[in-house]
Parts: C-alpha cells; sequence; structure tokens
C-alpha cells in the first residue's frame, strides 16, 4: 500500500473520503487491535496494534460472475485502502450453500487480480470465507437466546409473512415470541442437529414488531436448509440470513468502513443493533464497524442482474458468460477492456448517495482514452472489393512490389515502423466506391483522385459489376511519382484518403463486430420483457483482411484499425494459423442521439 505522500493528492473527494479523513483525524480506530486474523474479541485483544489504518472488504457473494458494478466496488474499495494506507479484505460470502460454486470463486479471484489489485497485505493473506465463520455464527445466535433477543419461530412462511405487518399496518408479536429461554435453546439446537424439517422453523432477533422500519420486525436469522456447501460440506443444515453473517463477518476482521450499496441502507438498522448486542456480550471487539451506503452503478443498455444474464446465457442469446456482448468482466476483459479504463471509469462516475444513470458512452469513451496513446496502429479492410491498378505494370514494372511504411503509433516515433508492400492489386473498402458520388463524398469514383494512405495517388476510371449490380472490382491508375515521403509526393492535391491492404501480402482474418447487447437504453422500462429489445445487430462476423504486421500478434493484443476504431485478438478463439479479432469499440459513440 501507498503512503499518504505517494498519494494522488489530485482524486475527487467524495463523501466516503471525507467520513474516511475524519476518522482518521478523529483516531475513531486507532486504539485497535489486530489478532493476525479475523477472530472474536478475545482473539484480537491478544494481538497487536492494528498496522491497518483503515479496513475495507470486498464481499462477493460466488454464485455467478462479476459485472461492470461488482467492477466499481472492486475499484472503490481496494482503492480507498490504497490510498489511505489500510487493506482490503477479500471475502467470499458464501452463505447460501445452494448457489454457490469453487468456479465463481475462482472467477472472482482472477478479476480482482485483473483490475490490479490484491488481497495480500502486511505479509498477511486477507482471503477469507464466511462460511469460515459459521462456527462463531452459531455461537453469537446461541448467546442473542440466552441474553432474550433472539427466539424460535414455528409459524408457517405464510403465517409470518401476514404477521409482519406492512407499511402502514404494524405486525403482530408470534405465538411462540415469549416461550422461555431455556425451549428455545433447546429447539435451536434442534435445529442445528437435524431433528426439524426444512422450513419447519426459523430463529428471529427479538427487536420491535411494530417498527417503522419493517427489517427490524423480528427478521430472521437463521434458516434450516439441508445443502451440501462447497465448503464446509455437509457439517450444517441451519445456515445463517444473509443479513445476519454480514455485519458478524464485518466486526471478526475488525473492518472499519462497511460500504454497501444503498438497497442496503434500511437493514443498517439491524447492522448496529446486532453489533451492539455482541459488543454487549464482548464477543465482538470494539469500536466495531460502521456501514455506509452508495449509490449502485446504473448503466444504459445493460442489465446486471444476474439471474437475468444467466438467462441470456442458458437460453444461447450469448455464447457465455464470457461473451464479449456482456457486462461481465470476464466479457469485458475479452472484449479488449483494460483494467485502466476501468479505473477511468469508476473515478469519472465517481461516489454518490443519489441514484442515477450512467451512460454507456461514457464507459466507451474512457476505453477510448486509455486505448488512443497505447494502441498500436494498422490498416484494415473489413468488407474488401479488389482495386486494380490498371497501369501499375508499365509505371512501376510487372510483378514488382513497392515498399510501403508507416508508424506503428503516430505519437511515439520510438515504437519504430510498420512495413508492408503495395502491387498491382490491393483490398478497399467496399463503401469506398460510389459509381454515382453523393454531395461530400471524396473518394473513389470515376475520374476523382484520392491517395492511398500510405503509398501513391491513383485516378479511379471505373468499376466492374455482376448480375445484381454488386461491385466486384474496381479500377483505378497509379498517378507517378506520388508515393508518400517521396520528393514531391504531394504535386497531385486530393481531398480523399483511404486505407487499403496490399492483396500480396494481406493476412485474413476473422472480425467479429461486436455492437450493443440492447437496443433501448432501458431495456426493462414500463414492464418490457428485456428480450425483446435485444439488438439482432449485436455481432456480425466478417472476413477481412489485415496488413501484414498482424500476423502472428498474441491474443488479447489490442490495435487501432485506422478509420474502423479500437480491435483486439480473441482471448479464446484466436491461435497459431486462426486470427480473430473483436471490436472493442469505434472511433467515436456511434450511438449518439
Amino acid at each position: 500500500m501507498t503512503s499518504p505522500a505517494d498519494k494522488d493528492i489530485h482524486k475527487p473527494s467524495n463523501f466516503l473520503r471525507q467520513i474516511i479523513e475524519h476518522d482518521l483525524a478523529k483516531g475513531t480506530y486507532s486504539g485497535r487491535q489486530w489478532g493476525g486474523s479475523p477472530g472474536d474479541a478475545a482473539h484480537h485483544a491478544g494481538g497487536q496494534p492494528d498496522p491497518a489504518k483503515v479496513r475495507l472488504r470486498f464481499p462477493p457473494e460466488p454464485n455467478g460472475y462479476l459485472h461492470v458494478g461488482h467492477a466499481k466496488s472492486i475499484c472503490l474499495n481496494f482503492g480507498l485502502a490504497r490510498d489511505y494506507q489500510g487493506v482490503c479484505h477479500l471475502r467470499f460470502d458464501d452463505t447460501n450453500p445452494e448457489k454457490e460454486d469453487t468456479e465463481y470463486v475462482n472467477a472472482i479471484k482472477d478479476a480482482v487480480q485483473w483490475l490490479g489489485f490484491d488481497w495480500h497485505n502486511n505479509g498477511e493473506n486477507n482471503l477469507y470465507q464466511a462460511s469460515d465463520y459459521f462456527d462463531f455464527m452459531y455461537r453469537a445466535a446461541e448467546y442473542l437466546i440466552e441474553s432474550g433477543n433472539a427466539y424460535v419461530d414455528e409459524q408457517s412462511a405464510d403465517e409470518m409473512r401476514i404477521n409482519r405487518g406492512d407499511f402502514v399496518k404494524p405486525g403482530v408479536n408470534s405465538p411462540f415470541r415469549s416461550r422461555p429461554v431455556a425451549e428455545n435453546l433447546a429447539r435451536f439446537r434442534e435445529m442445528r442437529d437435524g431433528k426439524l424439517a426444512d422450513g419447519a422453523a426459523v430463529l428471529r432477533a427479538k427487536i420491535d414488531m411494530a417498527s417503522p422500519n419493517i427489517n427490524l420486525r423480528d427478521p430472521a436469522i437463521y434458516r434450516i436448509r439441508r445443502a451440501h456447501h462447497h465448503n464446509t460440506g455437509d457439517k450444517w443444515c441451519i445456515y445463517p440470513m444473509y443479513t445476519y453473517a454480514h455485519p458478524i463477518e464485518d466486526a471478526l476482521e475488525q473492518i472499519t468502513h462497511s460500504i454497501c450499496t444503498l438497497e442496503f441502507e434500511d437493514q443498517r438498522p439491524f447492522y448496529d443493533w446486532l453489533l451492539d448486542k455482541l459488543a454487549e456480550g464482548q464477543l465482538i471487539a470494539s469500536p466495531h464497524p460502521r456501514q455506509y451506503e452508495f449509490a449502485r452503478l446504473n448503466l444504459t443498455y445493460v442489465l446486471t442482474s444476474k439471474r437475468k444474464l444467466a438467462q441470456l446465457v442458458n437460453e444461447k442469446r450469448v455464447s457465455g458468460w464470457d461473451d464479449p456482448r456482456m457486462p461481465t468482466i470476464v466479457g469485458l476483459r475479452r472484449r479488449g477492456y483494460t483494467p485502466e479504463a476501468i479505473h477511468l471509469f469508476a473515478e469519472r462516475i465517481g461516489v454518490t448517495k443519489s441514484d442515477s444513470w450512467i451512460d454507456y458512452s461514457t464507459l466507451e469513451g474512457a476505453l477510448r482514452d486509455t486505448l488512443d496513446p497505447i494502441a498500436p496502429r494498422a490498416m484494415a479492410v473489413l468488407d474488401p472489393v479488389k482495386l486494380v491498378l490498371t497501369n501499375w505494370d508499365e509505371v512501376m514494372g510487372a510483378g514488382k512490389l513497392d515498399d510501403c511504411s508507416a508508424p506503428v503509433h503516430p505519437h511515439h516515433p520510438e515504437q519504430g515502423k510498420r512495413e508492408f508492400k503495395i502491387g498491382k492489386e490491393v483490398w478497399i473498402e467496399r463503401t469506398d466506391y460510389e459509381e454515382t458520388p453523393p454531395k461530400g463524398f471524396f473518394r473513389l469514383f470515376p475520374g476523382n483522385k484520392v491517395r492511398l494512405k500510405y503509398g501513391h495517388v491513383i485516378e479511379c476510371t471505373g468499376a466492374s459489376k455482376d448480375a445484381n449490380g454488386q461491385v466486384t472490382e474496381v479500377q483505378a491508375k497509379l498517378i507517378p511519382d506520388t508515393k508518400s515521403g517521396t520528393p514531391g509526393s504531394d504535386a497531385v492535391k486530393v481531398k480523399g484518403v483511404i486505407t487499403w491492404v496490399g492483396v500480396n501480402d494481406a493476412v485474413q482474418a476473422e472480425v467479429r463486430l461486436y455492437d450493443r447487447l440492447f437496443t433501448e437504453a432501458h431495456p426493462e422500462a414500463d414492464g418490457k420483457d428485456f428480450l425483446e429489445n435485444l439488438n439482432p445487430n449485436s455481432l456480425s462476423v466478417v472476413t477481412a483482411y489485415v496488413e501484414p504486421s498482424l500476423a502472428g500478434v498474441a491474443a488479447g493484443q489490442r490495435f487501432q484499425f485506422e478509420r474502423h476504431g479500437y480491435f483486439v485478438t480473441d482471448l479464446k478463439d484466436h491461435a497459431s494459423g486462426k486470427v480473430v479479432f473483436n471490436r472493442v469499440t469505434g472511433m467515436k459513440d456511434s450511438w449518439a442521439k
């Protein structure tokens, strides 16, 4: 972690930074002990002064692939820890055994590291699993029962729902609410020992059934669920509810600032109630964590519901979780996004307490701004038609090829040049020829002169067509002594410059032209079925020709195809002997109104 002197002082402030800076100035957590690993009050009391000034955590549930909203949270939590001489834990909130899998655990770790963060701090491995705390959670539950703050409820689910009340009607006490402590304890142990059926009983916190905050109307904190857990196996048949487990996890890990999205704001009173009760019983160390909420990422043209993303995958609307059209981190990575672009995007959208929508162009703009300074340039023809220079043989010599070159990057001459050849035949874009040009068209049409970029000036003489009127070949004449970079090359003035690839040394490539997955900015607005707004043109695959500098490039390499946009060699399908490029984004926002 960096020191305050290393910290970027120009980082924009936000309310979370202000809270942390206030706590640091006040010394709110300066007296904390750290036992070297998560633990109860006694464990930390025997430790050393905490070397971390703040402790934060990123706590995903391993029940799916992380998406761009999680990426914002990763950058926020790990970034704040870095900036304030703290540490950030990676914790798997694996309290729901039926939906979790080690596949997701591994994918989450990979995503965090790809974004440039790590959970190893001060010689410690701060990678934790909520399921490792099940023993303590059970112990804490028994303490709540013994202190009169929890009871076993055996109403049916429907009865509990009805008796909970609503926003205008207070709840009704359960008939089991006043049963004796000893009876509650015995019944809870029967739940633990598998003597009750799934759904037969729950453990509830005893708070206030008349509270205006429905979340405080005796929330359930344990339920019976016979399910194999990927970490604890079949040890438990009762599992803690997330709202109960989450604050305990934070407390055992000595988290200082527990940062959540706004949907957890109504749960904060229970978070505080529970930790206050456990601190009173000296089960957890004090001062205990505090929860703070920020607005989640709402991005236009995107869905982030794991259930709906899974539906897209399961119904084969996309090729998988890493489909480049998906908002998952693995999808963004395969699309060609960089960690730097995600960081810049997170910084630009900031952190607020109010919900708002971020336009997808903001994400694409961050990508362009990070790729433009670093992406090598190349020429590619995506919709090829052959251009024949009919006088090549007499001007240049039969069968002769002429050497051309261009900078690898126009602003970094130290990166050198890329080499390619021009001959009698070259590939050009089909849209670069018009028999009858519209106003403002300065490319190829009979009688017009253009420059082949980095090459010669040519004059179009016409084109050949098939029976359907489709252009099959364009013809032009070479204008002698006009090669770029040679004396007198600019003697012939032209308004149009077109990109091309020589037929002789072109590399054939499969190019996947990805676009936004949905046609509507808000795919579910007004109760719409999001599937009805799938973009039928979100992927088109073309056979293209690229310049020879792109032969043999590794997977995951990004380039700017001049005039077309940014492209990346596909992480999965690009292999020796097969060249596959994904379009990352265009040169500009094609969706601008």
